[in-house]
């Protein structure tokens, strides 16, 4: 689990101490904040107990200091209070309309968060009637029913501010007692845990020994059996385990010479069958292309030379309507004469675009380079991509079969992007170096995931041609980031 990763590289006993000390550590850390949580709570809960309590009793005693306003004696008392109790920070007496009418302030917890609590000071009155409904003076009997009205009116209020400084330092001094005894705790833990980090670390550090002398080469090796359990099983066993592998060595290393004799036979076998398939495609590629260059040929001179014959007769047959007196019979023979003539023309000039698909003739009069220049041309002027070229070198010492090969390639490449690549810009560079003849072709297409996407016809066809060649080639292609093709051909085949 990637959780775990940050302990890989670290020893079995720091693992055993990291172990041990682990749920220790929490233990300590949840009681540490326990404790100090009880605390502050107690502290909270008495200083709210006691700041309640002390406002109500101050506001029962001193409803007559009030409404009498006799607040010297009530400030005395209220002072007193204060310095005996160091928990009080202030206590103020206000009137009904809250205005402050006695106020006492003690020196302790200035600084400290303070917490008010405040209780009304009530005056109680009993309303008596004298007289009865019919204005009679009222005698009291046994048949009175109605007893005396009493009602409660707010004179006054008292406001007790608490400060949690003294109580909260008895409180931290009790802390501080628990936190050393936890710590303390925690330090014999600590040591606990690396004793027995120790007492396990140092046979796996003497059977890591002898493991590592055994990967040098020597298998016998005496490791004695220091520990109980599973460790003294884990040293047995790599005693047990390295006179084993002494018997063994030698009859390992017989089968890796006999494994090794095979995997030669079956590389050399491979090279061979590579190389076989190379040939047998470079000599497929050659006669591939003799038949182009021979039906080219045939086209031609026979194919052509026909054609031409055939509209030299229409036109003969044209001329000789002309000859003869006008009349429907004679237009109509004009009419077909014109159509074939037109037909033998398109036929020869699909025969033309044939021939130079099957063997451009500008490849052989103008080179490699005048040859893609000339491709590119013709693409430029029919399509909604433009298309670039660069060339760098001399390719007149460029071979025949190397020169068709890399026009061929040219050729596939500019034909997959003109179907596939919906690419508004392409290039095409060719470098003549002295050892090799380098083609780039990249476009600002659609692109391709070359890890999922697999190959087409003609990018296996390129490949083929390269390798037949002994070249090398890359492409480079994402999604909407268009693709690159480079291609190295060794100008000396082998």
């Amino acid at each position: 689990m990637k959780w775990t990763h940050f302990w890989h590289n670290w020893s079995i006993g720091r693992r055993m101490v990291f172990i041990s000390m682990l749920p220790v550590a929490y233990l300590f850390c949840s009681f540490i904040w326990y404790s100090w949580f009880s605390h502050r709570s107690l502290v909270e809960e008495e200083l709210s107990e006691r700041g309640r309590v002390l406002a109500r009793a101050l506001a029962e005693t001193s409803e007559y200091n009030v409404i009498s306003g006799n607040l010297a004696d009530l400030r005395l008392t209220i002072d007193g209070l204060v310095q005996t109790d160091r928990s009080i920070y202030r206590i103020d007496v206000l009137d009904a309309k809250r205005r402050e009418v006695v106020s006492v302030t003690g020196d302790a917890g200035r600084d400290a968060e303070q917490r008010a609590f405040e209780a009304p000071i009530r005056k109680q009155m009993i309303w008596v009637n004298l007289f009865q409904e019919n204005g009679a003076p009222h005698v009291t009997g046994s048949s009175d029913s109605k007893p005396p009205t009493m009602t409660m009116e707010e004179v006054g209020y008292v406001r007790v501010t608490m400060s949690p400084t003294n109580m909260m330092a008895k409180q931290v001094a009790r802390f501080r007692v628990e936190l050393a005894m936890a710590a303390l705790a925690l330090m014999v833990a600590a040591t606990l845990a690396v004793l027995l980090a120790r007492s396990m670390a140092d046979p796996l550090r003497m059977a890591t020994r002898a493991l590592r002398k055994i990967r040098g080469g020597d298998y016998l090796v005496t490791l004695p059996v220091t520990s109980g359990g599973e460790l003294g099983e884990l040293q047995a066993s790599i005693g047990e385990m390295s006179v084993a592998l002494d018997r063994s060595k030698q009859d390992l290393e017989n089968k890796v010479e006999e494994r090794t004799r095979d995997l030669l036979e079956s590389r050399n076998e491979a090279l061979r069958a590579d190389a076989e398939k190379r040939k047998l495609i470079q000599k497929v590629n050659s006669i591939v292309e003799d038949e182009r260059k021979s039906i080219a040929v045939e086209i031609h001179d026979e194919l052509n030379a026909s054609l031409i014959a055939a509209r030299l007769e229409s036109q003969a047959i044209h001329q000789l309507a002309d000859k003869l007196p006008p009349g429907p019979e004679i237009e109509e023979i004009k009419q077909k004469s014109q159509a074939i003539t037109k037909l033998t023309l398109d036929l020869y000039a699909s025969g033309r675009r044939l021939v130079r698909r099957l063997r451009p003739e500008v490849l052989d009069m103008l080179g490699l380079h005048g040859a893609v220049e000339e491709m590119l041309r013709h693409y430029n002027s029919g399509g909604a991509c433009s298309f670039e070229f660069e060339s760098d070198g001399e390719f007149a010492k460029l071979g025949n079969e190397l020169a068709i090969s890399a026009y061929r390639i040219v050729q596939e490449a500019l034909s997959n992007i003109m179907k596939h690549s919906t690419a508004s810009h392409a290039s095409v560079r060719l470098t003549m170096g002295d050892d090799t003849l380098d083609i780039v072709i990249s476009d600002n297409g659609g692109g391709f995931d070359t890890t999922l996407a697999s190959e087409g016809i003609g990018i296996i066809g390129m490949r083929e041609r390269v390798v037949a060649m002994g070249g090398d080639i890359g492409i480079r292609s994402a999604p909407a980031e268009g693709t690159t093709i480079a291609i190295s051909l060794p100008l000396a085949v082998s």
